[in-house]
């Protein structure tokens, strides 16, 4: 079985070979821009790691990953428009780069172009992945949509924000790995389980993430840690924390987080000391461990050698003990 490592090099090269820009190009290289703009790449690699789970067949299904990658992709240009954002991947956004306009169309036209590699999949398989693959697009947007009205809430409960890291991040996770088992002939009960193994590993995955950006190393993360207090992001450890505290602490959390004449670096220095008072990493990485055992059940009820399913073993731990 090949590794995930081995996996990420055979679809770079897939990728390196397409072609992306055409006519007229000021569409077309925006998108051949964010495409190249780096990444972990996980959810394409993730897809042909599904597909080698049920098949020993070397023709991996190159077009069902780079449809993933390329909604991906689509989905970040979009939420960077939405968010303002300067940088992505420490590189300028489609939308700076370019203009706002061309990166909404050029967005537009890589969500069809995703539809059209899903296309060149066997018939036998098409319509289970083009299923697959369009309400996982629908919960991604509707996941998104989530995140914006928090924006606006004061109230928001953390089961609401696992619900929507479950639809803005790890369900493309678990759809990756199914739409991969599909198209290897897997049965509807096996790839149902790996696409919950794939799921349970996203939102643990973007619980890890949430704890990095504000108990990262800087070096480690590679970017400045604790962007999401600056930005008063109400992440996991924030609602655990209101959840937790006590009147007085309430009070503390929510002065800090709203005092727009503190200084950033204070701001992030208080904030933190009072999650470590209340013990908030420990109670995420207890939260964290429950979505892996789910996730790692879900593994247990496939029909493969422990061999088989050694690459996702390795790359799940990977994944949630990471430290950037």
């Amino acid at each position: 079985m090949r590794t995930y490592q081995a996996l990420l090099e055979v679809f770079l090269e897939y990728l390196k070979k397409e072609d992306l820009v055409q006519k007229p190009s000021s569409l077309y290289e925006p998108f051949d821009y964010i495409m190249h703009l780096g990444g972990k790449r996980m959810r394409p690699v993730l897809c042909l790691m599904g597909y080698q789970l049920f098949s020993d067949d070397d023709k991996l299904p190159f077009n069902i990953a780079m449809a993933i990658e390329v909604f991906h992709n689509f989905s970040l240009v979009h939420d960077d428009v939405m968010d303002e954002a300067p940088l992505r991947r420490g590189k300028t956004t489609v939308h700076q780069k370019y203009n706002i306009n061309t990166a909404i169309l050029s967005g537009d036209v890589m969500l069809v172009k995703a539809y059209e590699y899903l296309c060149t999949t066997d018939d036998k398989y098409l319509p289970k992945i083009m299923k697959v693959f369009t309400q996982t697009a629908i919960e991604v947007c509707e996941g998104q949509q989530y995140d914006m009205d928090f924006e606006e809430r004061s109230d928001v409960q953390i089961e609401e924000y696992l619900k929507m890291i479950e639809l803005k991040t790890s369900v493309l996770v678990g759809a990756a790995l199914q739409m991969g088992a599909i198209a290897a002939g897997a049965s509807d009960d096996e790839a149902l389980h790996l696409y919950n193994f794939g799921k349970n590993i996203g939102i643990a995955f973007q619980l890890q993430d949430d704890v990095l950006d504000t108990f990262g190393e800087a070096e480690k993360f590679g970017k400045k840690v604790g962007g999401d207090i600056v930005q008063n992001k109400k992440t996991i450890l924030i609602l655990k924390a209101l959840e937790k505290a006590n009147d007085a602490q309430k009070l503390e959390l929510n002065n800090l987080m709203n005092d727009k004449n503190l200084n950033e670096n204070e701001k992030i220095v208080s904030v933190r000391a009072l999650l470590n008072d209340l013990e908030i990493r420990q109670d995420t990485q207890l939260l964290m461990d429950r979505y892996y055992d789910e996730a790692f059940e879900s593994l247990g009820k496939i029909d493969r050698s422990n061999e088989a399913k050694k690459p996702l073993v390795d790359i799940a731990k990977m994944l949630i003990t990471r430290e950037h």
